[in-house]
This record gives C-alpha cells, sequence and structure tokens, in this order.
C-alpha cells in the first residue's frame, strides 16, 4: 500500500507541474514579460517593423544625366621652365596640382599637359568655373565637353584665397549647371560629386554631407588670408575631380570639389567643397570688377573651442578663459573697421548679422563673403555682457569701397612690397642700385617669374631702379610684356619676363 501511495504522489506531482507550466505559458501570451527596459528611469521606445521595411532607396538618375553635361576637363599645359621651377607644392600631398600627373611623359614634351582637372560651365555663353590649382602656371587652357568637343580657354581671373578660377570659352547654347544656396544644406544630405578622376570621363559618385564649415589650413600655402569653411563630403572624389561639381539630388549645384584627405592621395572617405555661395560671390566680382572684392574686419584671434589656444591664451596673459564658442579677439589692426567701430582686445566674437559664429574659419568665411562698404553688425561679449557693434568693411589696405583692376598700383600687380637698399646691403653684393622685396605674394606677378623675399630687384624694363617709386613710375599704365632682372640671397643674377594686362 505504501509503495501504491508512492506512485499517486509521482504523478500528483507532474500532474501539477504540468498545469502549472500550461497556465505559465497562457500568462506570457497574454501578458508580455517585463524586461529591464521597462524598469529603468528613463523611457525606451521600439520601433516595430514586423519585417515591412518601406524603404526606398533613392535615384540619382534625373541628377546625373542633368550634371554630366555641364562638367567640363581640363588640361594645364606649361613651358618645361616653368615646370623644373615650380618644384613641390602643397596641394601634390592634397588633392592640387598637377592634379594628375601625366605618367610616361618625356618631361621635354610640351605637347603633354602638365596635370588635369575639372571645371563646371555656370552659363551657356561659356564660363567656367574651377580651382585655382588646376590651372595655376597655365600657358595654355584646354577644356574638352562632354561631346569630347575642345576649346581653347581664356582665363578670367583666380582667386587663391578660395582657390577659385573663372575661365572662358567661346560658344553658345551650352549646358550649365544652377547654383543653389549652400546655407540651407544639413548634414547628412544626399550629394553626388561629377568629374573626371583618374582621367575617366563623367564620373558620378554619391555621397552624404558629412559636416560644414570644415577649415583643413591648405589654403594657407598659397594665401595669407585663406576663406576655408568647406563642405565635407563621403562622395568618392579623387586625383582629377578638382574643380568639378559636388550637387544635390536635383543636380544644382552646391559646392566645388576641391580637395581630399588622405595618406595616400586617392579616396579614402574625406572630399572637400568650396561653398556654392561662396563660388558665386567669387566669379560676380571676377566678372564685374576684374579682381575679387573681400572685406576684412582688422582682427586677429583664436577659435574659444580649441583648448591648446586657450591654455596657451591664459598663460601669456595671465587670464582665466574658459573654453566655449566664438572667436576671442586679440589684436586689433589700426585703420582696421573693428578698431573703428570700437571692438577690442579680449573681445568674443559670438555673431555677424545674427549667424553663430563658432570659429575663426566660420568667421573668416561671413567677412569674406562680403565687399568693402557693406555694414556688417557684430556681436561680442565683453566682460561677460553682450554688445553690438554696427561698422563698415574695408579691403586690406584700408579702404571702405570696391576697386577694379585699373585702381590697382604696379607693386600691388606685381603682388610685392619693396624697401631700398641698406649701404651694407650695396657693399655685400657690389653694386650701388636696386630694391630689397619686403613681402611678396604666392600668386603675385614677380612670384611667377620666381622671385621671392628679400631677393634683390636690380632693372625693369632695363631701367635701374633703387626705390619702389621707381618701379611704380616705370610701370604705370604699361601693359604688356615686363622685364625684369633679380639676384637671388647667393648673388645670382637672373632675367624673367610676363605681362601686365
Amino acid at each position: 500500500m505504501k509503495k501504491y501511495t508512492n506512485y499517486m504522489l509521482v504523478g500528483l506531482m507532474s500532474s501539477m507541474t504540468t498545469l502549472g507550466g500550461f497556465y505559465l505559458l497562457q500568462d506570457k501570451i497574454e501578458n508580455p514579460l517585463v524586461t529591464n527596459s521597462n524598469l529603468q528611469n528613463g523611457d525606451f521606445e521600439f520601433v516595430d517593423y514586423k519585417g515591412n521595411y518601406n524603404y526606398n532607396a533613392p535615384s540619382f538618375v534625373d541628377a546625373a544625366n542633368k550634371t554630366v553635361n555641364t562638367v567640363v576637363a581640363i588640361n594645364n599645359y606649361q613651358p618645361q621652365s616653368q615646370r623644373q621651377q615650380r618644384g613641390m607644392d602643397p596641394f601634390d600631398f592634397f588633392f592640387g596640382f598637377p592634379e594628375q600627373r601625366q605618367q610616361g611623359r618625356s618631361q621635354a614634351d610640351e605637347n603633354q599637359p602638365a596635370g588635369s582637372g575639372s571645371g563646371v560651365i555656370i552659363s551657356a555663353d561659356g564660363y567656367i568655373v574651377t580651382n585655382n590649382h588646376v590651372i595655376k602656371g597655365a600657358n595654355k587652357i584646354e577644356v574638352k565637353l562632354n561631346n569630347q568637343k575642345t576649346y581653347t580657354a581664356d582665363l578670367i581671373g583666380s582667386d587663391p584665397s578660395t582657390d577659385i578660377a573663372l575661365l572662358k570659352i567661346e560658344d553658345k547654347g551650352l549646358p550649365f549647371i544652377k547654383f543653389v544656396d549652400s546655407d540651407v544644406i544639413n548634414v547628412g544630405d544626399w550629394v553626388l560629386a561629377v568629374g573626371n578622376p583618374f582621367g575617366l570621363n563623367s564620373t558620378v559618385t554619391a555621397g552624404i554631407i558629412s559636416a560644414k564649415g570644415r577649415s583643413i589650413n591648405l589654403l594657407r600655402q598659397n594665401s595669407d588670408s585663406p576663406i576655408e569653411s568647406f563642405i565635407q563630403t563621403d562622395a568618392a572624389i579623387n586625383p582629377g575631380n578638382s574643380g568639378g561639381a559636388l550637387v544635390n539630388a536635383n543636380g544644382d549645384l552646391i559646392g566645388i570639389n576641391t580637395a581630399i584627405s588622405s595618406p595616400t592621395g586617392s579616396y579614402a572617405g574625406y572630399g572637400f567643397a568650396v561653398p556654392a555661395n561662396l563660388v558665386k560671390k567669387v566669379v560676380e566680382d571676377i566678372k564685374k570688377y576684374g579682381l575679387v572684392q573681400r572685406g576684412y574686419l582688422g582682427i586677429q584671434g583664436f577659435d574659444l573651442s580649441d583648448d591648446q589656444a586657450v591654455k596657451a591664451y591664459n598663460a601669456q596673459e595671465k587670464k582665466n578663459i574658459k573654453t566655449g564658442k566664438g572667436v576671442m579677439v586679440t589684436n586689433v589692426t589700426n585703420n582696421g573697421s573693428a578698431i573703428d567701430a570700437g571692438i577690442k582686445n579680449g573681445d568674443i566674437i559670438t555673431q555677424i548679422d545674427g549667424k553663430n559664429i563658432n570659429s575663426f574659419s566660420n568667421l573668416s568665411f561671413q567677412i569674406g563673403s562680403k565687399r568693402p562698404g557693406d555694414k556688417v553688425t557684430v556681436t561680442v561679449l565683453r566682460d561677460g555682457k553682450e554688445r553690438e557693434f554696427t561698422l563698415t568693411l574695408k579691403d586690406a589696405k584700408g579702404n571702405a569701397s570696391t576697386r577694379s583692376k585699373a585702381d590697382l598700383t604696379p607693386a600691388e600687380v606685381l603682388g610685392a612690397t619693396f624697401e631700398p637698399l641698406t649701404e651694407r646691403q650695396k657693399d655685400n653684393f657690389g653694386i650701388n642700385y636696386g630694391v630689397m622685396v619686403k613681402d611678396i605674394e604666392p600668386n603675385g606677378k614677380l612670384a611667377g617669374a620666381g622671385v621671392q623675399k628679400e631677393f634683390i630687384i636690380l632693372s625693369v624694363n632695363d631701367k635701374e631702379v633703387s626705390s619702389q617709386q621707381d618701379i611704380e613710375k616705370i610701370l604705370k599704365n604699361h601693359k604688356g610684356r615686363v622685364s625684369i632682372k633679380f639676384a637671388d640671397f647667393y648673388g645670382r643674377i637672373y632675367t624673367k619676363g610676363f605681362q601686365m594686362d
């Protein structure tokens, strides 16, 4: 009897276990398991797709078809002497000239281009935008359309500060691209890069806008006052794309592809384009005035977001400034717009015309997009209090109005300033005339002829010079070829020539 009783208890326990499991399973179905996510202090939200993905991949067919015929290939031809003189350029390490090296060519073969890149047709009558570094040093610029028709282009003007150049070919009824407001684009927007990488005609790649307002300290190599506020994209860009179009999903121009960041010189995920709004302003200036009209605040400063710069400033000035947003003013130049308006050292610039300023590159972009004579409102923090100043912008020479090429002095056209030689310098070089090059612009006429800072100019158009006034007098109203004789640091004498428009 005891044996059967044990069997009954085992059976009863088994039945109860089975029944309990059934009710537990039913409860889980009707009342889902409470997990840790529901017990957190913060609320969690989960999206239940249930396998139903209503995602349509974007199509860029229309944008590509709209764009490819407006993007051209550009070949840069240079005399052999210019190729040898050029040497290594900072753009060679990024995206630069020569955009695509011509391998396997005889160095003496000047019928082959020294480099190549891309350009964008912006008007039906043949105006083309490209990068300054694509056409730099060229004595002949060849443009090839997508239909393989070839032209020789005229250089209308260029701006090393933005790395933008404007060309012109003679034709009518050409397909052209339309500009779009690059200020309204967003990080994450789809973009296409159209150009001629590695000589592959009309290549289209897709990506997104990765960032805005990037500064990569590239243009400073060719300009004392660069404007760097690049659009960053992950669309594949390679050597040969420079000067090509960065367009939105509608095929409208939002930027000119300019540089890549890469340890190999080829695509590594980061490309940079000059914003369309800045390109448009540069092009308009070149067409109207013959040169770029750029406003200056007349300050020096640093980003408050830069930890190292803040530490260095605090150590030097015995201050306790905290990192943050804005630009700290460390110096105001004499006769500049800022000092005239009352801006002082120690002010923190936070806004220009109501637009937030988060970096010095952002400040340069906002001011550099305006012209001398334009009025701007500058918002600063001074002693913790916000103040506004309305000022009239000036150019680098202190002029508060626009100027054309005809208004430039010969020294400005040459891109240099000069100072008389000291008696000791005359004795050292065994001469009794000449002027020292005090400062020189990297893209000026003299720099293009191989003249460097502290070289000595001996004569201009076979006339000896002893002062900057002598040079100004000789070249005043001069058009055509100019011949200069100069000596380098070691006393070696050279004679070079160039054209003055």
